[in-house]
């Protein structure tokens, strides 16, 4: 194999056919989500770390931050000896008032909680980006219209640079949009809990996984 070859195949952006998920590349580290069944068909076995993730819903409410609950409760607090440190959770424009007793319930750190309140929707994916683009943030949690293909770019080059989680919030509608986010996820409401649809995942394909989340906890 010539060195050329050699050097394009070891970036971690590039996925070989041959990589299986229990082995994952560079490209798919990952932060568990601490769902079993959703990490069993997540490449890498989680939330892809330094990336956007888009969360589509038809209405809030249907999970969301149940879903993700593990995962910030883990990065909120002091290193764990994985690879994960804690850090700042940022929340941007969020549509409610986050519940404090239920986030002690689940974990989270409320001393790295950061809540921001832009007056412009425009503003909500400017903080994002800046908190990202920080490193100080192991994870930033955004709510905007005016999320699009390019918006979702710089998203996904801030969580680079940053080495943070980004997880957007949109209707079920932007589905038909393309994006530049590593997962896509579509939640709906099932018979046993919230059902999972991926709709996008780098080395992954499409698949719904029913009952993630059961209904037992507020947020």
């Amino acid at each position: 194999m010539n060195d050329a070859l050699e050097n394009l195949l070891q970036n971690p952006r590039v996925w070989r056919g041959s990589q299986r998920q229990s082995h994952p590349s560079a490209a798919f580290t990952a932060s568990p989500t601490g769902y079993a069944r959703l990490d069993d068909h997540l490449p890498g076995g989680g939330w892809p770390r330094n990336a956007l993730t888009e969360i589509l819903l038809e209405h809030y409410g249907t999970g969301e931050l149940k879903l993700l609950m593990p995962a910030l409760a883990r990065l909120s607090n002091a290193d764990d000896g994985s690879f994960e440190e804690a850090g700042w959770i940022a929340w941007i424009a969020p549509p409610f008032q986050p519940y404090p007793p239920a986030l002690l319930q689940w974990g989270i750190n409320l001393q790295h909680m950061l809540m921001v309140h832009p007056r412009q929707d425009v503003e909500a994916l400017w903080a994002a980006e800046q908190a990202l683009s920080s490193g100080n943030c192991a994870a930033v949690l955004v709510w905007s219209d005016e999320l699009d293909n390019r918006a979702s770019r710089r998203l996904q080059l801030a969580a680079e640079k940053g080495q943070g989680l980004c997880f957007a919030f949109r209707p079920l509608e932007a589905a038909a949009i393309s994006s530049a986010a590593a997962l896509r996820l579509a939640l709906s409401a099932g018979e046993h809990g919230t059902d999972v649809r991926i709709l996008k995942s780098r080395g992954g394909r499409p698949v719904t996984v029913s009952g993630v989340i059961h209904h037992d906890y507020a947020v």
